[in-house]
This record gives C-alpha cells, structure tokens and sequence, in this order.
C-alpha cells in the first residue's frame, strides 16, 4: 500500500515539473505552418517579415497567424514576433525602419481587433500570453 502512494507521489510530481518546464521556457516559436502573406521587406532591407497560419479543431475549430522576421544582416536569423488568432482583415506595413505594423481585425467587430505596431528587437505579442510568462521570453523583449 505504501509504495502506491510513493509510486502516485512521483508521477504527480513528475507532471508538475513537465508543466513548469513546457510554460516557463516556452520558446514562441512555430514550425508547422502554411505561408499566408510576404515576403515584405524592410525600408532599409535590414528585415524580412513573413506571415503564416495554420488551422486548429476541424469544423468547429479557426486559425492562428503568426509573424516571423528574418534578420537578413545576421545570416537569417528568423525570430516570431506576433502570434493571434487570424482576423478576416490582415495585413503587414512598415512604418519605419525597425517599426511593424500588423493589422488583424474584424472590421464590423471593435472587440476583435488585435493589430499593433512592433519595435523591432523590443516588442512581441502573443495573444495566448504564454510568451510573457516564459522565464525564457520575459527578459528578451521589453513589450511582449
């Protein structure tokens, strides 16, 4: 009887140190999407900003998009900067050299609006927050 509850006890204690582990060294990073929109470079050609999606929970289900910047000067080094649930209005802009703006909205619901504008290198976002709760994430961006 006792070693059940030792046997209970480390696999409880197991999953929690899983848990802790996956949330707080999330690394906002994507690989299985499809290519949406871009390529879209920078003013000074310094940045390349492509946009993917891919969708989740078949019928019933949606899409998320994400942004990623790939640093041309820095033998393309490719870093996500946005990540939400797609809008039907999307669209990328440069708003000067290391500004981006991203619009997804839906333009007859005020309340889904998740467009911003990043600094490159100090902002990201992330709709789902777990990039700011990353241990890993929270001390790399000055905005997320």
């Amino acid at each position: 009887m006792r070693r059940k509850y030792i046997i209970i006890l480390v696999l409880f204690i197991v999953i929690v140190l899983l848990f802790a582990y996956k949330k707080y060294t999330y690394s906002f990073e994507f690989t299985d999407g499809v290519f949406f929109k871009g390529p879209l470079k920078s003013p000074t050609g310094k940045y390349t900003a492509n946009a993917y999606y891919h969708t989740y929970g078949g019928a019933a289900g949606g899409v998320n998009v994400w942004v990623e910047l790939t640093y041309n000067n820095e033998k393309n080094k490719i870093k996500t900067v946005y990540y939400s649930d797609a809008k039907s209005d999307f669209s990328m802009e440069w708003k000067g050299k290391d500004r981006l703006f991203i619009k997804n909205e839906e333009p007859d619901l005020p309340s889904e609006n998740r467009s911003i504008e990043l600094e490159i290198g100090k902002d990201i976002y992330d709709d789902s927050g777990a990039a700011c709760s990353s241990w890993k994430m929270k001390d790399a961006y000055e905005t997320c």
